[in-house]
């Protein structure tokens, strides 16, 4: 019991230093009230922990539960300090999704120093401590007595400071996902009842009427690169009006950026499926059995369907297509040059590699009708923004080379994030010179939009994933781009030019898609599909 109060104590005031650090810069807590909340929540924060531990304060228990309680607290305070970002089911579904590119890329030694300090240290201690050895029935009244304390002292406290926490609660709704660990343990049961209702076996059918229309025997079958950007940010496109020359090449091009785009989310494990999702965000946020999504539709229809991934997956999406790694070398082709691929990491050019090879390998019927691939970009992910473009294209500099971003100089971090944005722009035009290269068998379509923004420092923000609701417009506020070959005779550039401006989302993405491939169905909306008022014939 003695080591679930001390452990308790422990993570309350020190492990939850990024909690008393938002708190502190609350204008409301700089009175002498509230530097007393700030004490009394400490102590609920304290009570409540103590209150769970309780539960596991046995013999053979209270040791390993405290141990992994630290750890998790330490690991907690380090991200959520560092970055700024806050634990909530998204982001535990994020860290579970993650691959080992994107955890080597958060390891720093800011990470270590904080882990050795407030869990380390601790955990030294006790593995030393002696527990002493009672009775079953002597400890079981120990730990009712220990949780009745700890829910006393936490009805108390609430009861003392119920306006002050019922204000800081309802105006400032981050908070409650900054209560270290206790955050991470919620967030983690709530991402476990989830998953359990969700009914088993395969997801509903959707656009099971699913056809292609006629095409005009003068427009050849349509190929689509539909290209997933990876945490770019609108407002740092120069296509859009950012200052800096972040799109050379693609301003030179005819391509159309549409300025006013939302996304479905603020990660990538919740954007991704969302933004495939014929139904738009709202019914797929409130869905209870999982669903097929637009790669589904455009397979049943009859075209050609590839996953090309440069990421940590799809997070389902390509489960039912065909699908293939950036890094993997494409049939018959040879090994990707160490220049593109180095350690399993891969630049984004390394998805254009080896393409025909990949499509000569899809079904030629389905070829004959139509193909789409799906190029999943690793774009500006971070922290780790200068490993996104090569050492030849890094126009913006210095660079900020660490992951520990508070520690950059805020030009230098966001010189990285533009050479980043500038190196996308060099692989779409490559995507572009690519489709023009195939202009004779094909009419060809680029389509690209990224899944999430980031933040890059402001209001001292970092990276993303921040709940939808009270996420800043940098995170939520996403590129898109289309470049359309005079071929595709199912839009015209001209009549979509006057549409720029207009409020987009990733509810569109679907139907304009379909709409591009001249899919017919049940489930195509021609009010989401931007092409759809700029039609020819």
């Amino acid at each position: 019991m003695t080591l679930a109060w001390l452990g308790s104590a422990w993570m309350a005031s020190l492990a939850n230093w990024p909690l008393w650090q938002a708190l502190n810069q609350l204008p409301e807590m700089a009175s002498l009230r509230g530097r007393l909340f700030m004490v009394a929540f400490c102590g609920m924060v304290m009570a409540l922990t103590a209150l769970v531990l309780t539960v596991a304060a046995w013999r053979w228990s209270i040791k390993p539960v405290l141990t992994l309680f630290l750890l998790a607290a330490a690991a907690g305070a380090h991200f959520m300090g560092t970055y700024n970002v806050v634990i909530d089911s998204t982001m535990i579904v994020n860290v579970l999704q993650t691959d080992l590119r994107e955890t080597r890329d958060l390891l720093s030694l800011r990470l270590l120093i904080g882990l050795l300090i407030l869990a380390v240290l601790p955990l030294i201690w006790l593995a030393r401590a002696r527990v002493r050895r009672v009775s079953t029935w002597r400890q079981l009244k120990l730990n009712v007595f220990g949780a009745v304390a700890a829910f006393v002292m936490l009805v108390a406290l609430l009861t003392l400071f119920f306006a002050d926490m019922s204000a800081t609660m309802r105006n400032h709704k981050s908070v409650r996902y900054l209560i270290n660990p206790l955050n991470s343990f919620y967030a983690l049961a709530m991402v476990g009842v989830d998953a359990q209702a969700k009914p088993s076996g395969p997801p509903l059918v959707v656009g099971a009427d699913a056809k292609l229309a006629p095409r005009l025997m003068s427009e050849p079958p349509p190929l689509l690169l539909l290209v997933i950007g990876e945490t770019a940010r609108a407002d740092h496109f120069a296509l859009n009006g950012y200052a800096r020359p972040t799109n050379p090449e693609l301003s030179g091009l005819d391509v159309l950026s549409f300025g006013e785009v939302s996304s479905c989310g603020t990660s990538t494990a919740t954007s991704l499926p969302c933004m495939f999702s014929v139904f738009g965000k709202s019914s797929f946020e409130s869905e209870s059995h999982p669903r097929e999504n637009l790669l589904d539709v455009l397979q049943r229809a009859g075209i050609a369907v590839l996953w090309l991934d440069n990421q940590a997956g799809c997070k389902g999406v390509c489960d039912r297509v065909p699908k293939a790694e950036a890094g993997t070398p494409a049939g018959g082709e040879a090994p990707l040059p160490t220049a593109l691929c180095t350690d399993g990491d891969c630049l984004d050019e390394a998805l254009l590699l080896g393409l025909d090879a990949r499509i000569a390998a899809l079904p030629p019927k389905s070829r004959d009708n139509g193909i789409v691939v799906v190029l999943h970009q690793m774009g500006s992910h971070g922290p780790a923004y200068w490993k996104r473009s090569p050492a030849g294209r890094k126009p913006f500099q210095p660079e900020c080379q660490t992951n520990v971003l508070q520690q950059c100089d805020r030009q230098a971090l966001v010189n990285t994030y533009d050479n980043s944005i500038a190196y996308t722009d060099h692989v779409l035009a490559g995507a572009i010179a690519w489709l023009k290269q195939r202009s004779t068998d094909h009419a060809g379509a680029l389509l690209y939009v990224s899944d999430h923004g980031e933040s890059l420092g402001e209001n001292n923000l970092y990276l993303h994933g921040l709940p939808y609701a009270f996420a800043p417009r940098e995170q939520k506020h996403v590129p898109m781009v289309m470049w359309l070959s005079d071929k595709l005779t199912r839009a015209k550039a001209a009549c979509l030019k006057t549409q720029l401006q207009a409020p987009f989302s990733h509810d569109n993405l679907s139907h304009t898609v379909l709409g591009l491939m001249g899919v017919q169905s049940e489930v195509y909306r021609s009010a989401l599909d931007i092409t759809s008022p700029c039609r020819s014939g």
